[in-house]
C-alpha cells in the first residue's frame, strides 16, 4: 500500500508529537484533571432563559409596565380546588381570600390577582370547582426560577381543608423543563459512556484502542465544560447548552479518533511507529482539523442571533469541536506513539477491491441514474411530511404528562375558557377615560380575546361587562395599562395572528403591547429576520472551506445539495413524528401539532455541520486518492472504501449518543435526539453511500474543476496542510 507523503509543516508537527509523547500525555492528564474540577461547577454557572427578543416592543413595553405600575406577565399561579366543589361558597371564598393575602404579603411577589378579589370570569373554571390566584414575580429569570419558585412551591402546595392548592405558571413550567434536562444530562452520561465503550470494542476489536478513544472523548467533554464555565462567567449561557456539550463533545471526539486510529493502522502496516504517527498527524490529523473548523463555522453563526438561548449553543458549537480536535490530533497520536502496538490490527486488511464499499460504489457508478433516482425517491418519501410543517408556541405539552406543572396546566386548559396568565398587557400613554373605554371595547372584539380589563371597566365582545377590578388599574398622569385575556383556543391555534390584530388595532393614543404571546411573536419575528443571514453565512463559509480544501468549484456545490437532502429527511421525520404524533406512544410525548421555531433552527445548524463533517472526511480521502492515482472513477471507489466504513461507524457512534436523549422527558431534547440520530445515519448511508458516488460519476471530469482564476487562487491559499 502506498500513501501520500506528508507535507513538511504537518510532518514537523507529527515528528514533534512523537518525540514529546510522554510530556504531551502528562500535560493532557493535568489539563483533564483541572478541567474536570472546573467543569464540575458548570451546571451551576448556567442560567435559564425566556423566549424574549431584547429591544423588541414586548420587552420595552414590559419594562415600562414594571417601572410605572409594578406589573408584568403573571409568571406564577396557584390553582385552587374547592373541597365542596364551589369556589363561591363561604368557606372557599374565605380560604381563597386568606390565601391571596398570604401570597401578596411575600417580598418576592408583586401584582397579585385572584378570583375572589377581581371576580373575573377568566379566573374561574366553567364548573365553578376551581379558581386561580396569579402573581407577577419580578427579577432576573434564573434567580426567580432557581431561588424563589422552589420555596413558593413547597410553601403553597397544599391538601386538605376548604381548598387544595397546586403551583403552576410559565416560569414553573420552564423550571421543571430545565430540571428534567439536567436529569437527562446525568442519565445520558450514565448510558453513553459505558455504551460507547462496548460499541468501540466491537468496532476496533482491540480494547486498548477503545479505551484510548473513549479517554479522548472524556478529555474533550471536560475541557468543553470548563471552557463553557469561563464563557458563563462573562455572559449568559443557557442550561440546555450542557446537553449539547455532552452529546457533541464525546460524539465528535470519538468520530475523529476513529479516523485517526484507522489511518494509524494503515500507516503502521508499512512504516515504523515514528513514521506512522507523523504520517497520521499529517493526513488524518489535517482532515479532522478541517472537519472541526467546518462544524464550528456552522454553529458559530448562532452567535449572530439576538437571543441568549441560541447564542449559548453557538458558544458550545465553537468550543466542542476545538476541544475534540485537540484530543484527536495531538493527545491521541501521542498515546499511539506509546501504546500503538496494542492498537494495530492483528490481521492485515483485505485488498481494497474486496471491500464492500468499493464494490457498492463501483455498482452505483455503473448505473448512476438508476441508483441515484432510487435514492432520490427514498429521500423524497422520507422528506415529504416537511410540506405540512407548522410553527406554533411552546406550551406545557413539552413536559411529560405527570410533571406537576403540566398537570396544573392541563387542568386549566380543560376547565377554563381563558388564559389569564397569558394576558396581553398594553401600556397606554396619552389617553383619557372615554378614549380608553372605546379602545378597550374594540380590543375585546379581536378574535381570540375572551375579555379586556382596564381602568374604564371590563369589556367582552365589544360591550361593557361590569366595573371589573378598578383598583388594579392605576393611572400615572395620562398613562395606564390594559389587560387583554386570550382564550385557551387562541393560544393553542394561532397566537401570532392574535398579537398582530391587536397591534394593528387603531388607537387615538400611544400603545405598546407586552405579555407572553407578544414575547413569543417578537421572538419569532426576530428569529425569522435573522434566518436569511444565518443560512447565507453557513452556505458561504462551508463553500469557502471546501473550495480551499479541494480546489474545486463543483465539489462544494454538490456537498451543499447533498446536505440539503439530508436536512430535508431529518425535518420530514420530525414533522411526521412530533407534529403529527406518530410514535408518540412509543417515545412518550404529547404531540403539539406545531414546532417552536428556534429548535429547528438549532437542529439545522448542528445537522448541517455534522453532514459537512462526513463530506469533509469522504472528499478528503477521494481527493487524496485522485491526486495519488489520477483515476477519476477509481479514486471514488477507493476513497469510499477507505472512508465510508469509518463514516458509517462514526454515524453509529453519533446516532447512539444523540438517541439517548430520545428517551428523555423533555420534547425539545427528544426532538434533538431522534432527529439528529436519523440525520447522521441517513446522511452516512443513503446520501454519502449512494448519491455521492452517483453524482460524482455523472459529473465526471468536472468533479475537480474550477475556472482558471480560482485555480490560481487555490494554488496560492489552498489548504493543503
Amino acid at each position: 500500500m502506498t500513501t501520500t507523503a506528508p507535507t513538511r509543516p504537518a510532518r514537523r508537527l507529527g515528528d514533534a508529537v512523537f518525540r514529546r509523547r510522554r510530556p504531551i500525555l502528562l500535560a493532557a492528564l493535568l489539563v483533564f484533571l483541572a478541567a474536570a474540577l472546573v467543569g464540575s461547577g458548570t451546571m451551576n454557572a448556567l442560567v435559564l432563559s425566556r423566549f424574549e427578543a431584547p429591544g423588541s416592543e414586548s420587552i420595552v413595553a414590559g419594562e415600562r409596565l414594571d417601572r410605572d405600575f409594578g406589573v408584568g406577565s403573571a409568571n406564577f399561579l396557584l390553582l385552587v380546588t374547592a373541597a365542596d366543589g364551589d369556589v363561591d361558597s363561604a368557606a372557599s371564598a374565605a380560604a381563597g381570600a386568606a390565601l391571596t393575602a398570604e401570597l401578596a404579603a411575600l417580598d418576592p411577589v408583586a401584582a397579585v390577582q385572584s378570583y375572589w378579589d377581581a371576580q373575573s370570569p377568566a379566573l374561574r373554571s366553567e364548573d365553578g370547582a376551581q379558581a386561580l390566584v396569579t402573581a407577577y414575580l419580578p427579577g432576573e429569570v434564573t434567580f426567580v426560577r432557581e431561588e424563589v419558585l422552589p420555596q413558593l412551591k413547597t410553601e403553597f402546595t397544599r391538601e386538605g381543608g376548604a381548598i387544595a392548592v397546586a403551583v403552576g405558571g410559565s416560569d414553573e413550567l420552564f423550571r421543571e423543563a430545565a430540571q428534567l434536562a439536567r436529569e437527562d444530562f446525568l442519565l445520558a452520561e450514565a448510558i453513553v459512556i459505558p455504551g460507547l465503550l462496548l460499541l468501540l470494542i466491537a468496532l476496533y476489536r482491540r480494547p486498548v484502542a477503545a479505551f484510548l478513544t473513549l479517554g479522548v472523548g472524556l478529555f474533550a467533554l471536560a475541557v468543553s465544560l470548563a471552557a463553557m464555565r469561563a464563557v458563563a462567567a462573562a455572559t449568559e449561557v443557557s442550561t440546555f447548552a450542557a446537553n449539547l456539550i455532552l452529546v457533541m463533545s464525546i460524539g465528535l471526539a470519538v468520530d475523529y479518533c476513529l479516523f485517526v486510529v484507522n489511518r494509524f493502522r494503515e500507516e503502521a502496516a508499512v512504516h515504523d511507529r515514528a513514521e506512522a504517527v507523523a504520517r497520521t498527524v499529517a493526513s488524518a490529523g489535517r482532515t479532522v482539523v478541517y472537519s472541526a473548523v467546518t462544524v464550528a463555522a456552522s454553529l458559530s453563526v448562532l452567535l449572530l442571533m439576538p437571543f441568549p438561548f441560541l447564542r449559548s449553543f453557538g458558544y458550545a458549537g465553537i468550543i466542542v469541536p476545538l476541544a475534540a480536535v485537540l484530543g484527536a490530533a495531538v493527545v491521541l497520536p501521542a498515546a499511539l506513539a506509546v501504546w500503538g502496538g496494542r492498537v494495530e490490527r492483528r490481521r492485515p486488511p483485505r485488498p481494497v477491491e474486496q471491500g464492500r464499499w468499493f464494490r457498492s460504489a463501483t455498482a452505483v457508478m455503473r448505473r448512476p441514474i438508476l441508483w441515484g433516482a432510487a435514492a432520490l425517491v427514498l429521500v423524497g418519501v422520507l422528506a415529504s411530511p416537511l410540506a405540512g410543517v407548522r410553527f406554533g408556541v411552546p406550551d406545557e405539552r413539552a413536559l411529560p404528562e405527570d410533571a406537576p406543572s403540566r398537570v396544573v396546566a392541563d387542568q386549566i386548559a380543560a376547565g377554563f375558557t381563558a388564559e389569564e396568565t397569558d394576558a396581553l398587557l398594553v401600556h397606554v400613554s396619552g389617553a383619557d377615560r372615554s378614549g380608553l373605554a372605546a379602545y378597550a371595547a374594540a380590543l375585546s372584539e379581536v378574535d381570540g380575546i375572551a375579555q379586556v380589563d382596564s381602568a374604564s371597566g371590563r369589556f367582552v365582545d365589544g360591550l361593557p361587562a361590569g366595573d371589573g377590578d378598578p383598583g388594579r388599574f392605576a393611572w400615572s398622569g395620562d398613562a395606564t395599562w390594559v389587560s387583554a385575556v386570550p382564550t385557551v383556543a387562541a393560544m393553542r391555534e394561532d397566537p401570532y395572528a392574535m398579537v398582530g390584530q391587536i397591534r394593528d388595532l387603531e388607537a387615538p393614543f400611544a400603545v405598546a403591547v407586552s405579555g407572553y404571546p407578544a414575547d413569543l411573536a417578537d421572538f419569532r419575528d426576530a428569529l425569522l429576520d435573522r434566518l436569511p443571514l444565518i443560512l447565507g453565512l453557513i452556505v458561504l463559509i462551508t463553500f469557502v472551506i471546501l473550495f480551499l480544501m479541494t480546489g474545486s468549484l463543483i465539489a462544494p456545490i454538490k456537498a451543499l445539495i447533498l446536505n440539503g437532502l439530508s436536512l430535508a429527511v431529518m425535518f420530514g421525520a420530525l414533522v411526521w413524528v412530533f407534529q403529527e404524533g406518530h410514535l408518540s406512544g412509543l417515545i412518550g410525548f404529547t404531540p403539539q401539532g406545531s414546532f417552536e421555531p428556534s429548535i429547528p433552527i438549532l437542529m439545522f445548524c448542528i445537522a448541517f455541520g455534522l453532514s459537512m463533517d462526513y463530506e469533509v472526511f469522504m472528499l478528503a480521502r477521494i481527493k487524496e486518492e485522485y491526486d495519488r492515482i489520477g483515476d477519476r472513477l477509481g479514486s471514488i471507489a477507493v476513497g469510499l472504501q477507505r472512508s465510508a466504513p469509518l463514516v458509517t461507524a462514526a454515524a453509529l457512534v453519533l446516532a447512539f449518543t444523540f438517541a439517548v436523549y430520545a428517551t428523555g422527558d423533555v420534547v425539545f431534547l427528544q426532538m434533538l435526539g431522534l432527529g439528529m440520530a436519523l440525520a447522521v445515519v441517513v446522511d452516512a448511508t443513503v446520501i454519502r453511500g449512494v448519491l455521492l458516488p452517483a453524482i460524482m460519476r455523472l459529473t465526471g471530469r468536472v468533479n475537480w474543476w474550477a475556472p482558471a482564476p480560482l485555480r490560481r487562487l487555490h494554488d496560492r491559499i489552498g489548504l493543503r496542510d
